[in-house]
């Protein structure tokens, strides 16, 4: 066992960490309503700032591990925002970077990439006031986080 919590020491804590997203950071079940250009009168709320929560990572495998994260959103242009996240799971840290745009009401959509690990994958992320549901997938895993202010 590697004594780096950062560093998975077995194919399963690289998954568990790779995943964990972030940030904030899933986009299993979330129906796509099209794009910010197509939609005229969005009703976006802001992600703007630090959220923090957790969840669950589904590994391909089958197992499953809780996950807590913490993510930092900040404009980036007038439609989308970037994402700094930090997780972590049983198996290990991870820090994952995103860009969302809005795709519907209070409800945002784009990639995440650990550079870490070299893994990417889809964030989608739904607004509820002052909480989110954010889902995440990989082809190694997919995630549901509950973050709020």
């Amino acid at each position: 066992m590697s004594s780096d919590p950062t560093r998975p020491s077995s194919p399963h804590r690289f998954e568990g960490a790779a995943i964990a997203l972030a940030a904030a950071l899933a986009l299993t079940g979330l129906p796509h309503v099209g794009n910010a250009q197509s939609s005229k009168k969005l009703s976006v709320a802001s992600l703007e700032g630090s959220w923090s929560g957790g969840g669950t990572v589904s590994f391909a495998s089958g197992s499953r591990e809780q996950a807590r994260c913490r993510a930092r959103y900040s404009r980036a242009g007038k439609d989308g925002y970037t994402v700094n996240a930090i997780c972590a799971t049983a198996s290990g840290r991870a820090a994952q970077t995103a860009r969302v745009r809005p795709v519907g009401n209070n409800r945002y959509s784009g990639n995440f990439y650990n550079s870490e690990y070299s893994i990417s994958g889809v964030i989608d992320i739904v607004v509820h006031g002052s909480s989110q549901t954010v889902r995440l997938i990989s082809d190694s895993a997919s995630a549901v986080l509950n973050l709020s202010r």
